[in-house]
């Protein structure tokens, strides 16, 4: 049986779809959501489809929750809307294993502070003709590590960061999974 477990901060669409995906496929589980915020949406979500959630603050996330993960062993890990940087220690016990989705066409609208309408309004900002998004190993830098997958959408000239963020949504619920899914199959 391979295993998953989500790391999110936000409403959770992105791992309800993930759970949801997986609800239809043999020998593959979600088995836990992480989430740093109390008053997350994912948490609802999670309940909702039989996930159970653990929320954690700094203190745990130091080392307790690594310990968790260790005793855990999942397949793979992933940041669905995580807004914390992994720490190192993390990404030595799981290589390869932790993997994040990134609202851009990276290396494009990466980095420390962009997420979410921060992307989208840079976008806006700068007339891309075009969008996407960006599932990548993580590493010690922020939306640095090794790309698996990018897929684009256009953009008008009078989109407005709501209609990028709903274009890139779009994209995330489409392909996130599936890829997911190829990762685990090679592993």
């Amino acid at each position: 049986m391979k295993t998953i477990v989500v790391f999110a901060s936000g409403s959770g669409t992105n791992a309800e779809k993930i759970i949801s995906y997986f609800e239809k496929v043999e020998n593959v589980s979600v088995i836990k959501i992480y989430t740093n915020n109390p008053k997350a949406g994912v948490i609802r979500r999670a309940d909702t489809l039989g996930v159970a959630t653990r929320v954690f603050d700094r203190k745990a996330y130091k080392q307790q929750v690594l310990v968790e993960l260790l005793e855990q062993n999942p397949s793979l890990i992933v940041l669905a809307g995580f807004l914390w940087k992994i720490p190192q220690t993390y990404i030595e016990a799981f290589p390869n294993k932790i993997i994040n989705i990134h609202p851009a066409l990276l290396p494009k609208y990466g980095g420390k502070g962009m997420y979410g309408v921060y992307v989208f309004q840079a976008i806006v900002d700068n007339n891309e003709p075009e969008t996407g998004i960006t599932i990548h190993y993580v590493n010690e830098h922020y939306d640095e590590g090794a790309i698996i997958f990018q897929a684009k959408t256009a953009l008008e000239p009078s989109d407005t960061a709501a209609e990028v963020a709903q274009k890139t949504h779009r994209l995330e619920h489409r392909h996130f999974a599936p890829q997911i899914y190829q990762l685990l199959q090679k592993g």
